[in-house]
């Protein structure tokens, strides 16, 4: 595609510099430059790339996208934002790939991961060929990727569509976090269905307050649309039980299919059991009844399962057809997971990194157990410091002894984080340890029969970012290791 026809679809722009060269590709970091690419500069928070211009030029970018001039011999095209230029114009490079598929928006402070994972699940197991983008990796078809961030930039995202329909995928599932789309992340994406799991704290080191962290999230909602095609129609669903649910179902214009557990929503369960292993309950839907028994634990993710079985019926899957796929699911890695290694006592690792989340998982463990619950949890560096004793007081107070540790100090002193968390828990049963291999150890060599050790926040992560570098770390083969020498 030549220059000036790629930027057709800017509404303003200038031009400095002559030509109009063959574009084979768009960037927008000066690494991955190669020959006949557009190269797109981005004030970052850390790295302002306009002035890494010129060595884009020398790896062969044949034009720049800039917001200021820069001193390269190409053509330097200036728009007043290059972030939302680089959606609009990677859209139009890649032939609008998420206009070619079915695409699933899933955000929420807590469950996206889950949620995502079994929404693909229900669509494999019923023949759509999906991809799916998030926290954990990305993966197209049987081939998986590492994923750097929840939510990709639009360039990324779009190139990640363009390889699903280039590999006939028909469907794409995704996480979409606040911050995405604050930033405008996924401007260009053309979501059919729009998810939304629960809003609890969290990021406030990013938004201001709780109902501007609300208020990114119902971006999602709204951008959904606001007209009605037969063919393609949009779905929002949406949790009845959260305080955000009626701003979002106001937020947006698209059909709404509610779920949650009580007779209120659309989709909800009733006569629900809770067990060590499994939650059974049965499923009301507009589309009939059916008793439905997952294969793992915890009223969260009785919320999952629901949200997913609403956004299936949203793609026109029979809610039976939704179960049987539900019930044949597994858990997620790092997401209430357990580490059996033939000791006499529960071992678990989750995710759980923000207090709702703990929560959730220490209330579930609390329902299965009648031993001790041991906690050890921390707070990542560099991030919401407001719910740092928050955190602290939910371990004490749901748990029987509370360890805390480091997870992720970043450039963070780990020991000014644990005296944060600390504040919230004077008078109560707790112990600072600031390696987290020997706060896992402690909490492991304390464990007696029928007790259960909760590993929380770090889930799936197999490192450790202590200042600027990142270390192997992996929560459960660090506990894995410790109950072998046992």
């Amino acid at each position: 595609m030549r220059l000036h026809t790629l930027l057709e679809v800017l509404p303003f722009y200038k031009v400095h510099g002559e030509g109009n060269p063959a574009i084979s590709n768009i960037a927008n970091h000066h690494k991955k430059v190669r020959n006949g690419d557009l190269f797109i500069c981005i004030q970052g928070l850390e790295v302002d790339s306009h002035s890494l211009a010129h060595v884009a030029e020398m790896n062969g970018a044949a034009a720049i996208l800039a917001e200021r001039k820069v001193d390269v011999h190409i053509p330097v095209i200036l728009v007043p934002d290059t972030k939302k230029a680089m959606a609009v114009l990677s859209d139009y490079f890649y032939k609008q790939p998420s206009h070619q598929l079915l695409l699933v928006g899933v955000t929420g402070t807590n469950g996206k991961t889950t949620t995502t994972h079994l929404i693909d699940q229900v669509f494999t197991g019923n023949g759509i060929k999906t991809g799916l983008i998030g926290t954990m990796h990305i993966k197209a078809g049987d081939e998986l990727e590492v994923s750097h961030n929840t939510t990709p930039d639009s360039l990324t995202l779009q190139q990640t569509f363009y390889r699903f329909c280039e590999k006939g995928i028909t469907s794409a599932i995704m996480e979409v976090s606040s911050h995405a789309l604050d930033q405008g992340r996924v401007h260009g994406c053309d979501y059919d269905i729009a998810v939304f799991t629960n809003l609890s704290q969290d990021h406030l080191d990013y938004h201001r307050s709780m109902d501007e962290y609300r208020n990114a999230k119902g971006l999602l909602f709204s951008q959904l649309g606001n007209t009605y095609f037969k063919k393609s129609p949009k779905y929002a669903i949406i949790n009845k039980d959260d305080g955000a649910a009626e701003y979002l179902i106001k937020s947006t214009a698209a059909h709404v299919f509610t779920y949650g557990l009580s007779p209120e929503a659309d989709f909800y369960a009733k006569d629900l059991q809770l067990r060590s292993s499994e939650s059974s309950f049965r499923l009301v839907s507009p589309f009939g009844e059916k008793d439905v028994v997952l294969s793992y634990a915890g009223k969260f993710n009785v919320y999952n399962a629901l949200a997913a079985v609403a956004a299936a019926s949203a793609a026109g899957i029979p809610v039976d057809q939704s179960v049987k796929y539900l019930e044949k699911a597994q858990g997620v890695r790092g997401r209430f997971e357990s580490v059996a290694e033939g000791q006499p006592f529960s071992v678990i690792i989750d995710y759980a990194h923000t207090p709702d989340g703990l929560k959730n998982v220490l209330e579930t463990i609390q329902s299965i157990t009648k031993g001790k619950i041991i906690v050890v949890v921390g707070c990542g560096g560099d991030r919401d410091k407001i719910k740092r004793p928050i955190m602290a007081e939910i371990a004490c107070d749901y748990g029987d002894f509370a360890i805390f540790t480091s997870d992720n100090p970043r450039t963070e002193d780990p020991m000014d984080i644990l005296k944060d968390m600390e504040v919230g828990v004077v008078g109560k049963q707790y112990k600072l340890i600031e390696d987290r291999k020997d706060a896992i150890k402690d909490a492991i060599f304390q464990a007696k029969e029928g007790d259960v050790v909760l590993i929380a926040g770090k889930g799936h992560e197999t490192y450790q970012i202590i200042g600027h570098d990142v270390h192997d770390f992996d929560d459960r083969e660090v506990a894995k290791q410790i109950i072998r020498e046992m």
